[in-house]
């Protein structure tokens, strides 16, 4: 193919992907690095009927000058990285020279906001992930050997999950595990506990949102292992039965090397969908208890008095080094797969 026939086939996903990965992604560097204005106070006389006094107000119009004059705000470098929101360098130091034991120092740590949102982030990719694509898989397999008649209802309802939109969806849960639903009245009554709730229970608020994470992964890990399978060769199946093989040992020395790629497809788009966990924590509440890298610019955004836009910048960063450093092992074995099968 020519050259130039080559690069205009290639020019409208190069210049997608510019204007809407790259730059975007430029840009929120760039606004990590600087904060929003200080408030700007001015001292104001109020005259009643019982006399006068002074009251210090903000001066909406410098406000407004500073933010026409510098619509990023002021810059700040990596202050934003550094502070105690983030990568807190200076509280890590005062804990780390503290005479504490190991796991009151690794608790005071993994109690800093980033820290405490980063370790369920990655427990809910680590455990999420694996147990989605097994789930999904044993679903593929089971429904691979039904009969025709059964297998649209039954695939009908395996991906019912991906059907109900992800925040709907932990709603609907949540309002299941409160203390007067189903589900909730339920475990109270098993456990004898009339005061077990998500709000008041760590652990349980951790379990509940990593079987609602393989809930909602399962189905997207059963479409593509269920199709994997419609191209697994049945000669060799068939040859692998004639000579003995069992269910297990056809599954094990058979479809799983077939299906190897599918595996690394599905477990690179779903551990890069579940570091971005977002969802669950707000349909479940689930904030006192359990935090997330998303949740973190989520809270900058909307849940302060002003927007902290340098700060949710700043998480988002992170988040994108955090995503490439969870993949890279993924990537370099793919790469060098492909390295041998082109040798």
């Amino acid at each position: 193919m020519p050259h130039r026939t080559f690069f205009a086939f290639i020019f409208p996903s190069i210049l997608a992907m510019v204007l809407f990965i790259t730059l975007p992604i430029v840009s929120v560097v760039v606004q990590s690095l600087f904060v929003q204005h200080e408030a700007v106070l001015i001292t104001v006389e109020n005259c009643g009927p019982f006399g006068c006094e002074n009251e210090t107000r903000v001066d909406t119009a410098a406000m407004e000058r500073l933010q026409a004059e510098r619509p990023l705000g002021q810059f700040a470098g990596f202050s934003n990285y550094l502070n105690r929101n983030h990568l807190a360098f200076d509280e890590i130091a005062v804990i780390l020279s503290d005479n504490d034991g190991l796991s009151d120092i690794a608790a005071r740590i993994f109690n800093l906001p980033l820290y405490k949102a980063l370790i369920f982030t990655l427990t809910f990719c680590f455990l999420v992930t694996p147990l989605a694509m097994a789930l999904g898989f044993a679903i593929a397999l089971a429904v691979n050997t039904l009969p025709s008649f059964w297998k649209g209802p039954v695939i009908f309802v395996s991906i019912l999950p991906m059907i109900i939109t992800p925040l709907i969806g932990s709603l609907i849960l949540s309002w299941m595990f409160n203390p007067s639903g189903i589900l909730g009245a339920s475990l109270q009554s098993l456990t004898g506990d009339p005061t077990l709730s998500l709000r008041a229970s760590p652990v349980l608020t951790w379990i509940v949102l990593l079987v609602y994470g393989v809930w909602t992964n399962g189905p997207f890990s059963f479409v593509v292992f269920y199709a994997g399978l419609q191209t697994v060769p049945q000669d060799t199946v068939e040859s692998a039965k004639i000579d003995g093989a069992s269910r297990w040992e056809v599954i094990h020395h058979v479809i799983i090397p077939h299906l190897a790629p599918l595996a690394t497809f599905v477990a690179l788009v779903q551990l890069m969908d579940n570091f971005r966990v977002f969802e669950p924590i707000v349909g479940f509440s689930a904030e006192a208890n359990a935090t997330s890298l998303s949740w973190l610019v989520f809270n900058d955004l909307v849940g302060q008095d002003s927007q902290l836009f340098g700060s949710a910048a700043a998480t988002s960063v992170i988040t994108i080094v955090g995503v490439l450093i969870l993949l890279a092992p993924v990537l370099r074995r793919t790469w060098r797969e492909f390295n041998q099968k082109v040798v």
